[in-house]
């Protein structure tokens, strides 16, 4: 079975849209998932599913969540192959001097990414994600990466570091660059 994360947009910050890992696991199951597997607090779960549209997938998975756990928040679903693509099209590893500071912008439709102007050095628009460099830190860039990443609720973030995690969950032997 082909194997793919959920990435939920803004889920367990602050006081709003809380969800606990066990409870999106036990959901996952219940949705017919296999091997489920939570990385974080934060709404990164594993999964192996049967092939279909990952734009399908995290309609499916958002629905489910609002019904059942009485939580509406974006759901961003990538393959095992997107991810690979994700990471091997990054060019700005020459600044990983923190990789919590390099931001990752994901979504359902590597389409919308075309609007997203690159910036020498600190932003980078590939097939599958945009990067942004955020020398003091994601939550000092955060702000400036909405406005200048300008993806509202079409796509959601993560750090260099935490997509690591989620490829070695996703690929146990492959290390990220």
């Amino acid at each position: 079975m082909p194997r793919y994360v959920a990435l939920f947009r803004g889920i367990n910050v602050g006081k709003a849209k809380r969800l606990a890992m066990a409870d999106l696991r036990a959901l996952f199951v219940e949705l017919g998932f296999a091997e489920v597997r939570t990385l974080l607090n934060s709404g990164n779960l594993i999964f192996d599913a049967g092939a279909a549209p990952e734009a399908a997938q995290a309609a499916r998975i958002r629905t489910a969540v609002e019904r059942q756990l009485g939580v509406d928040a974006l759901v961003v679903v990538k393959s095992a192959a997107q991810i690979d693509a994700a990471i091997r099209e990054c060019r700005l590893e020459a600044r990983l001097t923190d990789p919590t500071h390099l931001l990752v912008l994901l979504g359902n439709d590597p389409r919308s990414l075309g609007g997203i102007a690159a910036v020498a050095g600190r932003v980078q628009v590939g097939r599958e994600a945009a990067y942004l460099w955020c020398e003091g830190g994601v939550l000092a860039g955060k702000t400036g990466a909405d406005a200048l990443l300008g993806q509202g609720g079409t796509a959601t973030t993560r750090n260099w570091a935490t997509l690591a995690k989620i490829l070695a969950l996703m690929h146990p032997a492959q290390p990220l660059r």
